[in-house]
């Protein structure tokens, strides 16, 4: 029970705290907020455990959120097994990236705008037009019969998603005061990583014993339930009103360039040295296009948006700086990592459900080390001791990955994937909490927001860079070796189409192309190492912040900047 002794701080008293309505938190009394007469402890206590109906609504709007997140995780990693048969049934596996990413950019694009939107418009209304959109766009992807409409449907479903994730963080971070919160954060981040981690084996499994269609179908009914669930036992009470003015202040038009930029960079980095030339004009103008759209979009944000969805006053404080940077690098890290192991166990001739079993120990240790670094935290007050053994887990995983053969141990990459999961998970947690602990509460909504935003566009980039990478290395490496073979240009094409293909191929190409693809998942896997080093750097940056601190009608003590 979070009580004076455990919170470690006494605080102001507050006037109201002889009732409760449906704006009050509803998990007992904030931290070290004691009645400003002296009681005795046992009653404090009694006080504490009398709130067993708020309790009990709150663990039944968790699960509903946690549905959602679980569905969320799930839906981002299926790409993972699934890209690259998706892409050789529509016979457009260079274009694999676009699977990805389209889910990637929608959810990085919305999460900046969730918490100002479901401040005018209410939590619970943001989590079911999340779930709305996470609905159509998995049905959508179900019953694809184009490229093109497969992508649509996975930008939608990367709108509901991204909200699901973000509206989970933020409702978590409204109801349950700061003593409790590495507890029920740890749940949350357990149940997305248990997601994010199954996804691969998920979609893999299904694409084998029946269609990939089914691994977005299934997900339909969980959203109807989650939806219902988050209906009934969500209020709207933190609407604030729906004017004008308010609707004013939120920045779409921030959004729409941060997609614009991001769609710009993904279309140059795919298309250039893989459908075109690196110095042909489209890609040259594609280049110049992303450079003056991201140029706006600072304008936007330092100039003109009256509350941007990447509020430069915020990236001033140190800390969530700091935790900004190192969530984008490690999602970078991550997200290559999730979609080049399978890659690589394809080539060793893997079915794509064991392809994608090389995720289940991801799913493990990230969920389990966000679990357990929760709870350490929320015994311990502190995290900064723990962010130098993460990194290194994080650049010893990567180092060792750059380093896998065609004769490694199968059960190694398991272990290295394992630890990847298990830094990034133990981080995911440290960050939040760190974030959390540095902002005054006002501010507390948009800086999740900020963090999730660098976070999906460091997913965005990292799997549009490793593609970029891949996709060069192996065309390259393939013409060196094989370049001047008749019928070589055809036979390289097939190649790059289809991880399938290696099977088919004659005898004499069948080494030359396997080393190809090796090659170029070992250089893949050299970037993020090289990532993993500046995750290292940024995370060494961030302060030790006060999770404990005061919190009295609405207000967080504001932790010093020097």
């Amino acid at each position: 029970m979070c009580n004076e002794l455990e919170c470690g701080q006494d605080s102001p008293s507050s006037s109201n705290s002889g009732s409760v309505d449906e704006r009050s938190p509803l998990l007992t009394e904030p931290c070290g907020h004691v009645p400003a007469q002296p009681v005795r402890k046992k009653q404090v206590l009694e006080e504490t455990i009398d709130k067993r109906e708020s309790t009990s609504k709150l663990v039944y709007i968790m699960i509903g959120l946690w549905m959602g997140t679980f569905c969320a995780g799930l839906d981002g990693t299926l790409m993972a097994t699934l890209a690259s048969p998706i892409a050789t049934d529509f016979q457009s596996l260079p274009s694999l990236v676009w699977l990805a990413t389209a889910y990637l950019i929608a959810s990085a694009a919305i999460q900046p705008l969730c918490g100002k939107l479901t401040d005018i418009y209410s939590r619970r209304t943001g989590v079911l037009v999340a779930q709305l959109l996470f609905f159509i766009g998995n049905l959508t992807c179900g019953y694809a019969s184009r490229w093109w409409l497969m992508i649509i449907g996975r930008a939608i479903a990367g709108l509901g998603g991204g909200g699901l994730t973000i509206i989970a963080n933020i409702t978590t971070t409204d109801l349950v005061p700061p003593c409790h919160r590495g507890f029920w954060q740890g749940i949350g981040s357990l149940c997305w990583g248990l997601g994010n981690g199954l996804g691969g084996v998920f979609g893999g499994y299904l694409y084998d014993v029946w269609n990939w269609r089914l691994a977005f179908l299934i997900q339909v009914p969980l959203t109807v339930v989650a939806a219902i669930m988050c209906y009934i036992h969500m209020d709207t009470s933190n609407a604030g009103t729906s004017t004008e003015s308010s609707m004013r202040r939120v920045d779409f038009l921030g959004s729409l360039l941060l997609i614009a930029t991001l769609v710009l960079l993904l279309l140059g980095l795919n298309s250039g040295g893989n459908t075109l030339p690196w110095d042909h004009p489209l890609i040259l103008a594609t280049f110049a296009a992303f450079t003056l759209s991201f140029g706006v979009f600072v304008l936007v944000e330092t100039r003109i948006a009256a509350e941007p969805i990447l509020p430069p006053r915020l990236l001033l404080n140190r800390t969530v700086a700091s935790v900004c940077m190192t969530n984008w690098v490690i999602n970078m890290i991550v997200s290559s990592a999730m979609y080049h192991v399978p890659i690589y166990l394809r080539i060793r001739g893997s079915s794509a459900t064991n392809a994608g079993a090389v995720l289940i120990p991801l799913s493990i240790t990230s969920a389990g080390g966000s679990f357990l670094t929760g709870l350490t935290i929320n015994r311990t007050g502190r995290y900064k001791y723990l962010i130098v053994p993460n990194l290194l887990f994080l650049l010893v995983a990567n180092v060792s990955l750059h380093k896998l053969t065609l004769t490694t141990l199968l059960w190694l990459p398991r272990v290295y994937v394992g630890l990847v999961g298990l830094a990034y998970g133990d981080m995911l947690m440290i960050c939040l909490m760190a974030l959390v602990g540095s902002v005054k509460r006002s501010d507390q909504a948009v800086a999740t927001s900020l963090s999730s935003a660098f976070r999906s566009t460091g997913s965005v980039i990292g799997v549009t860079m490793a593609s970029t990478v891949f996709q060069n290395v192996l065309r390259t490496d393939l013409w060196n070796r094989i370049g001047d073979q008749k019928n070589a240009a055809e036979t390289i094409r097939e190649i790059r189409e289809s991880l399938d293909e290696l099977r088919n191929l004659p005898r004499q190409y069948q080494q030359p192309a396997k080393d190809s693809y090796m090659l170029a998942v070992s250089v893949v896997f050299l970037a993020t190492s090289i990532l993993a080093v500046l995750s290292f750097v940024s995370g060494l940056s961030i302060r030790e912040g006060k999770l404990y601190g005061r919190l009295v009608e609405g207000e967080v003590e504001e932790q010093e900047d020097a």
